[in-house]
């Protein structure tokens, strides 16, 4: 299957400001690109894109006085499958982690494992360490949090959200993989398309989604807490910490967002 993604954003501003982006897909889907992705801005400003650390491709522009609108669009093939479940797979020993992945055990911004580790041994400790215990926690967070966007708060944190136990899709990531890390799984944020495809059409706006991934067996694995069903078409665009570390716009200096637009939508051939 195909399936057409982008968006449209708007800034306002009144003097001109650097800017990072986070609006690419990622590189393990470009192979999956059809053609060429475009980002484009108005008016035209030259964006010069680099690699962060987590091998995200980010772009860095100075938006003019007045502000800019982002436009972006890609076409990609998608194998159609829902995300993968492999109820067999393993919880990797903390001493036999790849260096690299330590992070993804640690405390970051909106992920305090300090704070939530013994709820979520509480919680957790009698489940069988590898899928099974990631799957339990994706329930937990999917059951006891109510989803809705007038709880949405950039601030919000995952200790947050476990008391107030409501949030935004994000918000269900960032508990869910809290609790992963407090139990020893290595769990990482992930941001990216999302579309209607294979289940009842959302009435809402489209948006950006946000979900997470553990790495059992030796490599990384989907979930998402909001949805708790695995789901068809979902289009990676960056991989971080948590969601500080994949914002879709980065403003160093003050502006007003005027204009959001997401497009995921299924190509159905005529």
């Amino acid at each position: 299957m195909e399936i057409k993604v982008g968006f449209e954003i708007t800034y306002a501003a009144v003097q001109p400001t650097p800017m990072v982006i986070i609006l690419s897909i990622h590189p393990s889907r470009f192979s999956d690109i059809v053609g060429t992705e475009t980002i484009r801005t108005e008016p035209d400003v030259p964006i010069g894109f680099y690699r962060d650390s987590f091998g995200n491709v980010c772009g860095r522009l100075v938006a003019p006085a007045g502000g800019v609108t982002f436009r972006g669009s890609a076409l990609v093939r998608d194998s159609g499958l829902p995300d993968v479940v492999v109820p067999t797979a393993q919880q990797v020993p903390i001493d036999q982690l790849p260096d690299e992945l330590l992070l993804y055990l640690m405390p970051s911004r909106y992920c305090e494992t300090d704070k939530l580790t013994d709820s979520a041994w509480a919680l957790f400790g009698n489940t069988r360490p590898g899928w099974e215990r990631v799957q339990a926690i994706n329930e937990y967070v999917h059951h006891h949090i109510t989803f809705g966007y007038e709880h949405a708060h950039h601030m919000k944190s995952a200790h947050d959200v476990f008391g107030q136990r409501s949030g935004v899709c994000r918000d269900f990531a960032h508990l869910a993989l809290t609790f992963c890390r407090c139990m020893g799984i290595p769990a990482r944020y992930c941001t990216g398309y999302l579309g209607d495809i294979g289940v009842p059409p959302d009435p809402a706006p489209m948006d950006f989604s946000g979900w997470y991934q553990v790495y059992l067996s030796g490599q990384w694995h989907t979930f998402d807490a909001r949805h708790n069903v695995p789901r068809i078409g979902r289009i990676l665009m960056a991989t971080g910490r948590d969601a500080a570390d994949v914002a879709l716009t980065t403003s160093f200096g003050r502006m007003d967002l005027t204009k959001f637009v997401v497009v995921t939508d299924e190509v159905v051939a005529a």
